[in-house]
């Protein structure tokens, strides 16, 4: 079991750094490049709906990364918010015209649809909010 964590300023401008910080976690566990890339994309859009759509939100988003055997364990933590569960958001309709489709929902379903498990938890007396997604590593 390899585990590392990290807190970045809660700023589109800090995905770089999210992004070393990924990198260097795939490098150092083993992880392949196409695993890899799906988790900058995962992380990408998570880290990002917080920033943009979390009401409130303390300085710094937390991202803990967990690889235990087959699993990598990703999780983000942003504090001081209001609850929000993106797994609660329906998927959007992806097969309907461009006309009947309603906005929004395209990353959190891009999400869904590369990760093994979306889970999320809110802690109302500190205003806390988890998401975490595990995907399963291929040989």
């Amino acid at each position: 079991m390899k585990a590392s964590r990290a807190g970045f300023r809660r700023e589109l401008g800090s995905l770089d750094g999210v992004f070393r910080f990924l990198g260097e976690f795939a490098d150092a566990v083993g992880v392949d490049e196409r695993t890899a890339l799906c988790i900058d994309l995962v992380v990408e859009e998570l880290f990002t709906n917080m920033v943009k759509y979390n009401d409130g939100g303390g300085d710094q988003i937390v991202v803990g990364l967990e690889r235990i055997g087959d699993r990598l364990h990703i999780e983000l933590v942003d504090n001081d918010v209001e609850p929000f569960d993106p797994a609660g958001v329906p998927d959007p309709a992806v097969a309907a015209g461009i006309a009947d489709r309603r906005p929004g929902g395209l990353g959190l379903h891009l999400v869904r649809s590369m990760v093994d498990d979306l889970h999320y938890e809110y802690e109302p007396e500190t205003r806390q909010m988890r998401v975490s997604v595990t995907k399963v590593l291929e040989n």
